[in-house]
């Protein structure tokens, strides 16, 4: 067995093999059907290097090689291997040889765009922690048009059945359409978003994940991922400054804020209350200040 600090954890190991994920490989471990070396092995620590040989029950098992592969989802299929619905999965148009690969995050049954499939746990991870903040973008059809507020309403964040939720970005592209940028990947969070809004969405499509996007992939379609791609999926592109136009307009909308504030003053409508008030006020006030000065002249 290698030595302690060399190598790699053996539920690590066990998982690049494919033999389930790494909670599933702690299980088989302490249940002592896991032998490195021909020796019975309980530690999920234990480190396996290159000359290490590992078996699980009678059957040797060794890594598979890394793959990465980019899906362009069509609507109407579910990402799970096995629907107790019988609906259609994402399996189903996939190859035999890629039937081992796990999706990272989901895209429920109606929605379509990119998604990400691999047995790199380490990488589907990365993608999917909330830490990591990894955007996802997407392009939203909506049922009918809607005013400006309900995109800062969104940024703000909504209540959802899934908890409250917000979008890092909204930009319209049109009057029933938007992009809408999430750091987090809450069950059905866009359509919950806006059914919180009261729109309904009738088309979504995921068109970015990270710095990654491919506009020639054709719906239903997949390919591998290079080196490259791979390393774009985990990083989000530089913040886009707001065009020029719009920074000056923010500017002067708070520069004249203060003085249209004054206007609304002087010209808000007027109590009727106060305005008797004041009038039956004045003249009190006139003669006590008549009745002080006799009595100073006195």
């Amino acid at each position: 067995m290698s030595e302690p600090t060399k190598g790699t954890r053996l539920n690590k190991y066990l998982a690049s093999c494919g033999v389930g994920s790494r909670r599933a490989c702690d299980a088989l471990i302490q249940e002592g059907n896991i032998f490195v070396n021909n020796s019975r092995c309980e530690n999920p620590a234990t480190q396996i290097g290159p000359d290490d040989m590992v078996r699980v029950g009678r059957k040797n098992v060794s890594p598979r090689t890394t793959e990465v592969i980019l899906l362009n989802k069509p609507p109407g299929l579910v990402c799970t291997a096995q629907d107790e619905l019988g609906r259609g999965t994402i399996y189903d148009i996939l190859p035999p040889k890629l039937q081992h690969l796990k999706n990272v995050g989901r895209l429920d049954k109606d929605s379509e765009g990119l998604l990400v499939l691999t047995n790199d746990g380490d990488l589907a991870l990365k993608l999917t922690h909330p830490a990591q903040k990894v955007e996802k973008e997407y392009v939203v059809t909506l049922n009918q048009a809607f005013p400006n507020e309900v995109m800062d309403q969104l940024i703000k964040g909504v209540h959802t059945p899934e908890g409250r939720a917000k979008a890092k970005a909204v930009r319209r592209i049109s009057p029933r359409r938007v992009k809408v940028v999430l750091e987090t990947g809450l069950k059905r969070q866009i359509r919950y978003m806006f059914d919180a809004v009261h729109l309904k969405v009738t088309k979504l499509v995921r068109i970015r994940i990270g710095m990654l996007e491919d506009t020639r992939l054709e719906l239903g379609r997949w390919r591998h991922l290079d080196e490259a791609e791979i390393e774009a999926l985990g990083k989000n592109p530089p913040q886009r400054k707001a065009p020029a136009d719009v920074v000056r307009a923010v500017r002067n909308r708070s520069a004249s804020k203060p003085a249209r504030t004054q206007i609304e003053r002087f010209t808000k409508k007027a109590n009727p209350r106060k305005t008797a008030a004041r009038k039956t006020a004045g003249p009190r006030i006139k003669r006590a200040a008549k009745k002080v000065s006799r009595r100073r002249k006195k």
